[in-house]
């Protein structure tokens, strides 16, 4: 039976700022959801190693995208990989009296876990077309599907989400009391990421094809 929030762990629970944590399931997937990438770590022959990649969800699994020649992939053939992965929307610039409370107002989700690579033909084809649809929803419906060599140069991992936090800031800077009537401005700047900007066609275009309502309608969050 699958609650609302995760249960929290050892990796998962803070140290600090307890108040910015949740676990609520709801909160997890909407973030992961509206990023574009994820970073993924892992340590390769003793060293930390953080890549970013394409990723998507479906339900409580995490599938990544990346190349069968790639470090993490052939690391994730035998027993798994284990992996650190995360997503970070940033939605403004805190700016205090002081320079001590100057901070960020963010959105983030990290998962721990073992990723594997997954074999399975139909489950990977799945997730291929459901890493597409999460580029742009609706894409998989206008492109040519994967040839058997561009599938075989294609991993992808799998990562069950079971060891997840989120984490989040939001609101005015905490300016202590007695820096208020400082002189100076304080604030938050808001920031909107990926947005939007108008399509740019391929030089090599076919005259007449117009731009799709699934490229013209895109959307994050």
């Amino acid at each position: 039976m699958t609650t609302d929030s995760y249960a929290p762990t050892t990796r998962t629970a803070p140290t600090r700022l307890r108040e910015r944590v949740a676990y609520d399931r709801d909160l997890v997937h909407a973030a992961l959801d509206e990023a574009v990438l994820c970073h993924v770590a892992f340590v390769d022959d003793g060293a930390p190693v953080v890549l970013p990649q394409l990723h998507v969800r479906v339900g409580e699994v995490l599938y990544l995208h990346g190349s069968t020649g790639a470090r993490a992939m052939r690391g994730s053939l035998v027993d798994g990989l284990d992996v650190c992965v995360t997503v970070t929307h940033l939605d403004g610039l805190v700016l205090a009296r002081s320079a001590f409370h100057h901070s960020a107002n963010y959105r983030c989700v990290v998962a721990h876990g073992k990723a594997h690579l997954v074999t399975d033909p139909t489950e990977k084809d799945e997730a291929l077309r459901h890493l597409v649809d999460a580029i742009v929803p609706g894409r998989s419906d206008h492109v040519r599907g994967p040839s058997r060599r561009e599938l075989a140069a294609t991993a992808v991992l799998r990562l069950d989400l079971e060891e997840v936090s989120y984490k989040s800031r939001a609101g005015a800077p905490g300016d202590d009391e007695e820096d208020l009537d400082l002189p100076w401005w304080a604030g938050v700047l808001p920031l909107r990421q990926s947005v939007p900007q108008a399509p740019v066609p391929a030089p090599d275009l076919t005259s007449g094809i117009e731009v799709p309502a699934h490229v013209t309608g895109w959307s994050r969050g």
